[in-house]
């Protein structure tokens, strides 16, 4: 929207952050709140393009997206190239694929190990089962962002692209969010600090390494970051 493009549409779940839908907004872009989660949400989203003869872009499986978040590995690499291990959140899967691939690029020894949530292991299951689960059931989680399948290329790329995916509770992804707000001063959304839990339940895993975690997305409600603090 930001490049020109007019009646640009995006497509979110009900329950989606009321920070991400306000930000979405704010950029002039029109939202669509439907479908209870990003599975049915993007049913929904292919049919209404479908109808309309609109241009759908997927956000976790489109190569000129998963090339431009492949520019957060290049600059992790550019400021340190002596790191190790990145560890990235996995959803669709569309930002671990742009990571590695770049990170991969400037450093052949690089360990890319993705982070999920025990709620929803779509990722996991899919390499365990060899099957592309582009819908997956979910248990309930605070992690809106990582909710849902995994989606075409980061499956078929994903053996090349990722060394080890870790499975992280929800009580830690919490606990790593309330770290980050309270410590750090960082304010991410759950879904972004899953990297953080997985440090926190794994710290023999990253001992001795240097370790880049990439910590994506700001979206937190008021009322969520209150409760987290106060827990």
């Amino acid at each position: 929207h930001l490049l020109g493009i007019k009646n640009a549409k995006v497509f979110v779940p009900e329950t989606a952050p009321k920070a991400k839908v306000d930000k979405i907004k704010y950029y002039g872009a029109d939202v669509v709140q439907v479908g209870k989660n990003y599975d049915e949400t993007h049913k929904i989203a292919v049919k209404e393009m479908n109808k309309n003869n609109m241009t759908y872009i997927d956000s976790c499986s489109d190569v000129q997206l998963i090339a431009g978040q492949g520019t957060v590995g290049l600059e992790i690499m550019e400021q340190n190239p002596d790191i190790d291990i990145i560890i990235v959140p996995i959803g669709g899967g569309g930002l671990i694929t742009g990571v590695s691939i770049a990170a991969k690029h400037m450093k052949k020894d690089l360990k890319i190990v993705g982070v999920q949530t025990a709620a929803c292991p779509a990722m996991v299951k899919s390499l365990e089962d060899n099957v592309l689960y582009e819908e997956f059931p979910s248990e309930e989680s605070i992690c809106d962002a990582l909710i849902g399948g995994v989606t075409e290329i980061p499956f078929k790329m994903a053996k090349q692209c990722i060394d080890d995916i870790i499975i992280v509770s929800e009580k830690s992804i919490k606990k790593a969010t309330k770290i980050l707000l309270t410590e750090e001063k960082v304010v991410s959304e759950p879904s972004g600090a899953v990297g953080v839990a997985a440090l926190l339940e794994n710290p023999q895993y990253f001992e001795g390494k240097n370790i880049a975690i990439v910590v994506t997305g700001g979206n937190l409600d008021k009322g969520l970051m209150q409760k987290i603090i106060s827990d």
